[in-house]
């Protein structure tokens, strides 16, 4: 069926987080076959099979999956190995990482076994690494290694890592490329060249990447005759590829790709392209349609996009693609695929609570979605189909629907798939393209690990067909029974965002702010003022007169019906979501995304506080000796006073609320003077979801009314985040009556949290992790980077594009969806940090322009000589730099420890045993590895710090209601009475 391209776009959207059975009704109408279909279909595929099983004698690859199967402990690995060898620079780290990864494994079991020279060449390499670092290798053997030496097993180790990018990579330029092409294994084979790497992070690296596009297609233009295709990435081309800069990285792009497309044209070459994360869809299909309308490209048929079979949107993309074609008059090029990203559009979706999944969530949808599209590509008039697999019952499908046809071609990956289609070319006319990427092994070895995951997970067919376990039948089965064989459903070990921390609570709700008009719509919604209620109390003193004077029936309440109180606040809060974002951004000055994680965290608080409380808060009957009963029970203090700070002045404000009611506690609750009006409207909710007015009592003010609120004999307990200046002064008040009775304090200060880097990181990681860490929300968050620990070797690299990255950065209001980093709270900060930044001017490494007017602090990197050069927080966006060396790495700990804060920590590095040193010695509340430093989940990464970063315990944890309960325990002697009912009734 044609559809005019207004019309097919329109199909797209609706699909993006529909049902999985909704969405698989129609294909699996579509790929239904019938029984004699079947039968033909699964003969040819036996056929095959028996060709990519005779090939797998030849493939380095298929060998490989045999010799070192991912699920097991070499594999893995050796996957890990391969990750980072290649470009740690220093020889100390590099052992290290030899050591950590090669230790433990079995690699004697695996040498000499595999009939590929270069799969055994790779293996020998590995005993000698684990001959250097294990405990059972043969005395000959050793005394070999010890020798020769390290480095002679570095080198070994090396050799083996680079053969395995040979495998995966087609050359290191495109020359390389070309020319390896044309010898024997390729004979009859097409490629599609792809200048293969990260996505780029500076608008440097963008340039870099689109140069060697240009370069490629020069190249390859020398001898168009030959075929061959180029695959361009367009976040390659971009540093900001995202929904939020569309209006400046949509028209970037277009401009680009149309660069490239003319010059592909005028050199005879076709230009793909390729598909990325769910996200970017909509941007993207802007782009290519904005490139296929360009005038001097009409006519041209060699345009073409890559489809990935995963999305939920994948079939009425291929509609779109064959409308654009029919209304540009082209034949449009479509590369039909599985998917790279589904592991990340899983986690991505939970993270951020959206509805459903952009992807299928079992491979049997994929495939069946697959051929669907396969089979809507062959019968459209405006698209020449290219079906990219490795799976025999697939291909097998595609030439039965395609008949006589040879209007299509097959891909393949370059290193997988061997003798699947070397007869289908040679002998029976098809075309097969191989997809090659390009680029150095150093870069390259962390696309090889995503390619070895993704084709060889237990469940894709390459793997399985390695598999001597599974059965032809098992390999031959049709994906279209086993997806009506469950229902279409979703895969039961994948919950829904909303379901993730099921049983115990539902996840709030998200946002999917990578939707263009939702976006618009938040912009729209967090621009409009709210009307503020007005709540406060008359006075301190009569605040705490009121909360007093409701303590007794609210600690009589039982807790079931508390905790029914916050579950009707969370809900209320998700109701009022734009309004209490819209207060966020104008009061408390957060972007647009920071905005929904304050709501998400401050709605995850009541509902988990609420699970909690039911749980734990029970009377526990503890053993004793016979004839006697013990309970503990857990009962209310008294009034507390929360005292909550302004960047966090809903999540912190009402964690700190919640946490007290619910265990039959009275509030007085205290904002920070910078944001009073977000607590109005939080207390005016809780009013609403059935809380007491007098239970929940709310006063607003400087430190003045913190100390008289503080100082007050009748509060019971402090609860208190801010400084640790504020934090001690509250201490020093409640001591200040000696007949006062002593009085619990939950502080949670800041922290000089540190991040440690050592040369086996991945920089582009690293660098969006500090940009996060240490940049978003302005650096005012108590988590935030400001020590950045760069090993030596690493560092100036690491700086130079951090420095890129930075210049990414849009500073600006923070209502602008297009805004990264929005000013400082207020004047008084702002002046703070532009004088410390004044007083370090000669030590700044780099910083960044920012608006005329308004609080704008410029993101700075300060560059240190020691870790004795800092001792204080500064609460903004500065980010200070000091070099640790190789070997040092326990000293830097413990000079980090030594400065006294205790809150959060970051760790970038590949070796487990570094991770596992930091773990043991760092003394901090959150160490966070190979991640960002912000962003605690409730109830998944409690929070909270030791030393000067606060007393504990930890906010969104298993433990934190316990501080806010009086323990008492009553013992009874039940046979006081005489006798002892419970030994009496014993019979023989």
């Amino acid at each position: 069926m044609a559809f005019e391209l207004n019309e097919a776009r329109a199909a797209i959207r609706p699909l993006h987080r529909t049902p999985e059975p909704e969405t698989l009704a129609p294909l699996v109408a579509t790929a239904q076959l019938g029984a004699s279909e079947y039968a033909q279909i699964t003969e040819r595929a036996r056929h095959l099979l028996d060709a990519l099983r005779d090939a797998q004698t030849d493939g380095w690859v298929n060998q490989f999956l045999q010799e070192y199967r991912l699920g097991t402990e070499e594999g893995t690995a050796l996957l890990s190995l391969a990750e980072a060898f290649l470009r740690v620079p220093d020889p100390e780290t590099a052992d290290m990482l030899i050591a950590d990864k090669l230790g433990d494994a079995d690699w004697r079991a695996h040498k000499g076994q595999s009939a590929s020279l270069l799969v055994n060449s790779a293996t020998w390499g590995l005993v000698l690494g684990k001959a250097m670092v294990g405990d059972q290798a043969s005395g000959a053997l050793r005394g070999l290694v010890a020798r020769a030496g390290e480095p002679f097993v570095r080198q070994g180790v090396g050799a083996a890592m680079r053969l395995m990018g040979q495998v995966f990579v087609m050359g290191r330029t495109i020359e390389e490329a070309m020319k390896r092409m044309e010898g024997r294994d390729h004979r009859g084979f097409t490629a599609s060249f792809d200048m293969l790497g990260e996505a780029a992070r500076t608008t440097p690296d963008a340039q870099r990447y689109f140069d060697a596009y240009r370069c490629a297609i020069a190249a390859v233009g020398k001898n168009a005759d030959r075929g061959h295709s180029i695959s361009v990435k367009l976040s390659a081309l971009h540093p900001r590829y995202e929904t939020a800069k569309a209006a400046t990285c949509v028209p970037e792009l277009t401009e680009m790709l149309i660069t490239l497309a003319r010059q592909a044209a005028g050199a005879g070459v076709q230009l793909t392209v390729d598909a990325e994360e769910a996200a970017r869809l909509e941007m993207s299909l802007d782009i290519i349609e904005a490139a296929s309308r360009d005038p001097q490209l009409k006519g041209w048929d060699g345009l073409g996009m890559a489809v990935q079979a995963y999305t939920k949107r994948a079939r009425p993309v291929i509609a779109w693609a064959d409308a654009l074609g029919r209304e540009t008059g082209r034949i449009m090029q479509v590369r039909l695929v599985k998917g790279a990203y589904w592991d990340s559009e899983i986690k991505w979706a939970q993270e951020r609570g959206l509805s459903d999944y952009p992807v299928f969530t079992r491979k049997a949808a994929t495939d069946v979605s697959y051929l669907s599209c396969a089979k809507d590509m062959l019968a459209a008039s405006n698209i020449r189909p290219a079906f990219a697999t490795h799976n025999a019952m697939t291909v097998a499908t595609i030439l039965e629907w395609a008949g006589n046809s040879r209007d299509f071609e097959f891909q393949r990956l370059h290193g997988m798939g061997r003798g699947l289609f070397e007869k289908l070319v040679s002998q029976q006319g098809y075309h097969c393209r191989i997809y090659a990427p390009v680029g150095g092994h150093r870069d390259l070895l962390a696309y090889l690990v995503r390619r070895l995951l993704e084709n060889g997970a237990n469940s894709s067919f390459v793997h399985q067909l390695a598999d001597a376990d599974i059965s032809e039948e098992e390999l031959l089965a049709d994906p279209v029974e086993k997806v009506m064989a469950v229902g279409g459903t979703r895969h039961p070990a994948i919950r829904l965002p909303a379901e993730l921390f099921e049983p115990e609570r539902p996840n709030s709700g998200g946002i999917d702010l990578d939707d263009a008009d939702i976006l618009a719509g938040m912009a729209a919604a967090v621009a409009t003022p709210v009307p503020i209620p007005a709540v406060d109390a008359a006075s301190v003193a009569a605040a705490i007169t009121a909360a007093t004077d409701a303590f007794p029936r609210w600690s009589a309440t039982p807790v079931t019906e508390r905790a029914a109180c916050l579950v009707r606040l969370a809900d209320l809060l998700e109701e009022h979501k734009p309004q209490l974002m819209a207060i966020a951004v104008q009061e408390a000055k957060k972007t647009i995304p920071d905005a929904l994680s304050e709501v998400r965290e401050a709605i995850d608080f009541c509902r988990y506080y609420a699970a909690r409380a039911i749980s734990d808060l029970e009377p526990i009957d503890l053993p004793g000796p016979t004839g006697e009963r013990n309970v503990l029970r857990m009962e209310a203090k008294g009034v507390w006073a929360a005292i909550a700070p302004w960047n966090f002045p809903l999540a912190i404000f009402l964690g700190q609320v919640t946490a007290a009611l619910v265990t039959g506690n009275t509030v007085v609750a205290k904002p920070a003077p910078q944001t009073p009006d977000i607590a109005r409207y939080a207390v005016q909710l809780a009013y609403q979801a059935g809380i007491p007015n007098g239970v929940l009592q709310l006063v607003t003010g400087g430190g003045d009314i913190g100390a008289a609120l503080t100082g007050d004999t009748r509060i019971s307990g402090v609860v208190f985040t801010g400084s640790v200046a504020t934090a001690k002064a509250i201490a020093r008040n409640l001591l200040i009556d000696d007949d006062r009775p002593l009085v619990p304090l939950i502080a949670e200060t800041g922290g000089l949290n540190a991040m440690i880097v050592d040369s086996t990181a991945l920089s582009e990681q690293v660098v969006r992790d500090v940009i996060v860490s240490g940049f978003q929300s302005a650096g005012q968050r108590c988590s935030a980077l400001r020590l950045l620990l760069l090993q030596e070797e690493i560092a100036e690299s690491t700086l130079e594009m951090l420095a890129g990255a930075m210049d990414a950065l849009v500073i600006g209001d923070p209502s602008d969806p297009v805004t990264d980093i929005g000013p400082v709270i207020d004047q008084a900060a702002y002046d703070r940090l532009m004088a410390y930044r004044a007083a370090n001017a000669v030590r700044i490494v780099h910083t960044l322009d920012v608006p005329a007017g308004g609080l704008f602090v410029p993101p700075t990197v300060i560059r240190l000589d020691s870790l004795d050069d800092i001792n204080t927080e500064w609460f903004g966006p500065i980010v200070h730099v000091v070099t640790w060396q190789a070997g040092r790495l326990e000293e830097t700990i413990k000079q980090v420890n030594a400065k006294g804060f205790g809150l959060t920590m970051g760790l970038h590095s590949r070796i487990a045993r570094v991770s596992d040193l930091v773990e043991a010695s760092a003394h901090v509340g959150n160490l966070y590895i190979n991640r960002s430093m912000i962003g605690a989940v409730v109830g998944s990464q409690p929070f909270g710090g030791e030393g000067l970063s606060g007393t504990g315990p930890k906010a969104g944890g298993p433990h934190y209601l316990y501080r806010f309960c009086a323990e008492r325990t009553t013992s009874v002697d039940t046979t006081s009475s005489g006798g002892n009912a419970s030994l009496l009734s014993l019979e023989d």
